[in-house]
């Protein structure tokens, strides 16, 4: 067998942390707050089939379903990128700057490509969302993670590691973030738009959760601040659409867009045909508004459901974040417990969750004591059961 790449060794510890998380979100004997899906009641089935049925005729669209395509996207899904999503949230733009790729995850391996050579600086949260990481690892990155408080990233240590480092890029999930559910301030989104045009520096915006708000005022996206074109947004319909269509968008200015759409196609020639004229066809006809708002209704009881039950089991000392929307609240747990070690227990117990440890880039052993837990695919009857299952665990190891 010949020696297979170094970049898996790079990789093998964020690798690690993600065959768990899958593993355990497929397993129907576990509660699973691991993994980051939507909730399964609230997908648009039925609409989605009767738009099938009609589009996928000969006549009517299944021909240009089932073909080749083009490579930035379906025009109709990029012009309701720009107008449904992006431009009421304070981003004017242009269909031809929007790319449609698979997944938002692919926005992120088609930026290393364009961007990163071996031994560049990625600036990230810390902690930051594990499977992002591992892209950049596996692009043999430096991934350097930056402080966070209560707020978010620290705006102070990015300067600073800035000038330290000389990243390419700094990557921030700045609404709801994964893994914290923290939101990130106007003053300090502004802030990063401003040191990506000081520092000539790519600031990537990682926002697929911002749709899905259950309390709070609404924020403006760091590109609706950026001056110069340094910010990348990076949008998915996972969470607003289906996670099972695997779509996603990327909008930068002209100059980043022409070299993405080179990678594309080199990587796989341009996004699938089928569920991009499902999902333009699903905006087009009106039912995305009121999607929404089932969406977050059933996300709000949920996000209720989980708070109540944090407070009502878990132990004095424990402490976690109170998200106002995306899909997860970040625990720190008391007196020291290791939350990785704890994990093998819970699942015994039926419960699981993704341990804290491997969602900080450094890994310096921060986040052993702490865990991201999910709501958003487990109804409130199992949140009730799960965390009372794992609240009892917790308190024996104290």
């Amino acid at each position: 067998m010949p020696e297979f790449a170094k970049r898996l060794s790079y990789m093998e510890q964020t690798a690690e942390v993600l065959r768990g998380l899958f593993g355990a979100m497929s397993d129907p004997s576990i509660i699973s707050f691991g993994g980051g899906a939507p909730a399964s009641v609230a997908l648009p089935v039925e609409q989605l089939h009767e738009i099938a049925r009609e589009v996928l005729r000969r006549e009517r669209r299944g021909v240009e379903a089932l073909q080749y395509g083009p490579v930035p996207g379906v025009r109709q899904l990029r012009e309701i990128v720009a107008d449904k999503l992006l431009k009421p949230n304070g981003v004017d733009a242009d269909p031809d700057d929007i790319l449609i790729v698979n997944g938002g995850l692919e926005t992120m391996n088609l930026l290393c490509q364009v961007f990163i050579s071996p031994g560049d600086v990625i600036l990230c949260e810390s902690p930051s969302f594990v499977h992002c990481v591992e892209i950049f690892e596996m692009f043999e990155a430096k991934c350097i993670g930056c402080e966070m408080d209560e707020h978010g990233i620290v705006i102070e240590d990015v300067e600073a590691k800035i000038q330290k480092h000389h990243p390419k890029m700094v990557y921030v999930i700045p609404t709801f973030q994964n893994p914290t559910g923290k939101t990130l301030p106007a003053e300090r989104r502004r802030a990063l738009a401003e040191l990506g045009s000081k520092y000539d520096v790519i600031i990537l915006e990682d926002d697929p959760y911002r749709d899905l708000r259950y309390s709070g005022a609404p924020l403006l996206p760091i590109q609706s601040y950026d001056r110069t074109g340094h910010t990348v947004m990076a949008g998915s319909f996972s969470k607003i659409f289906s996670p099972g269509s695997r779509l996603g968008y990327v909008h930068a200015r002209k100059e980043i867009i022409a070299h993405l759409t080179d990678a594309k196609i080199a990587t796989n020639s341009h996004t699938a045909m089928l569920p991009q004229i499902l999902c333009a066809e699903f905006f087009a006809r009106g039912y995305f508004e009121q999607h929404l708002k089932n969406l977050c209704a059933v996300h709000r009881e949920r996000r209720d459901a989980m708070m109540a039950a944090l407070e009502k089991y878990m132990p004095a000392g424990t402490k976690w974040v109170y998200p106002d929307g995306g899909l997860f609240s970040w625990v720190e747990l008391p007196g020291g417990i290791d939350a990785t070690e704890l994990l093998k227990e819970a699942r015994a117990h039926g419960v699981a969750y993704i341990a804290g440890e491997g969602f900080f880039a450094d890994k310096r052993g921060e986040g052993k004591n702490c865990m991201r837990i999910s709501f958003g695919n487990v109804t409130s009857e199992q949140i009730e059961t799960g965390m009372q299952r794992l609240g009892k665990l917790i308190a024996s190891k104290l």
